[in-house]
């Protein structure tokens, strides 16, 4: 069958209509636009944390208490230290700790460097401890066997000696009573129940009579002089012997001499 022209138009229009309204309802599929990515590399990457700082040696404190001490003292090193390994100090004291404190004897000023040694490095710091000068300390008493009075007096005691015919003093007999007087103190210290005896003797010329008055009043004056010395005069008894009891008995003046004396012997 054939179909008019006007048939067929209507037909071709029908169709395209159709077309264009399914074309109209389809969904439109977007179009992928290239993404831009990072390189793997970066995006992989883990940052981790800086590793922790180790802290450098340092002496925080050190100190001498006290700063000067007399010669036998002692004096006390305290100290503090951080980010050390290795802790010494001079002066034979050796290796110590982070802390602490140490007593010392120094003889003589001493200078103490206390050195601290970490993983970055060393820290050193110095104290000084005077030490006075003064005088030395006094020996110990000496200790040994008890001397009697009799044995010091014969040891220390001096003889007094006389011009002739005279009862006075000169300034060598003056010196020995000063002495006298200082031994006698030490020995009625010890010893209260000590007492000594002041001689009067003469050389031989001369009287037996008169000497024995010349040697009392010898005798007498030597005690007076020691009581005015400090002497207790209730401890010094008095006699004369005039010429009877001589140290020498050659007829010179040398020998005339060494009798003529005032003399200290134990008390009876």
């Amino acid at each position: 069958m054939r179909m008019s022209t006007r048939t067929l138009s209507t037909v071709v229009f029908a169709v395209s209509l159709l077309m264009f309204s399914t074309a109209c309802g389809k969904k439109k599929t977007p179009v992928a636009t290239p993404q831009q990515t990072q390189p793997t590399g970066n995006r992989d990457r883990i940052t981790e944390p800086p590793p922790p700082t180790t802290p450098a040696a340092r002496i925080t404190s050190f100190t001498a208490e006290p700063r000067t001490i007399e010669r036998g003292q002692s004096a006390t090193l305290r100290w503090a230290v951080v980010g050390a390994t290795d802790m010494t100090i001079d002066q034979n004291l050796g290796a110590v700790t982070a802390s602490g404190s140490r007593q010392v004897f120094p003889s003589q000023t001493t200078t103490y460097t206390l050195t601290a040694v970490g993983p970055t490095g060393q820290d050193s710091r110095s104290v000084t401890v005077e030490v006075a000068t003064g005088p030395p300390p006094p020996p110990p008493p000496t200790v040994g066997p008890k001397v009697s009075g009799t044995e010091l007096l014969s040891r220390e005691a001096q003889d007094v000696y006389f011009d002739y015919d005279k009862a006075e003093f000169r300034d060598d007999a003056r010196q020995a009573l000063a002495h006298n007087a200082d031994v006698l103190k030490r020995i009625f210290a010890a010893d209260p129940r000590f007492n000594v005896v002041i001689e009067g003797h003469c050389d031989e010329r001369g009287s037996a009579e008169y000497n024995l008055g010349l040697g009392d009043r010898r005798a007498s004056a030597a005690k007076e002089y020691l009581v005015q010395l400090g002497v207790p005069a209730d401890r010094l008894t008095t006699i004369s012997y005039g010429k009877e009891r001589p140290q020498c008995t050659d007829a010179d003046e040398a020998c005339y001499q060494k009798n003529r004396r005032a003399h200290l012997g134990p008390g009876r």
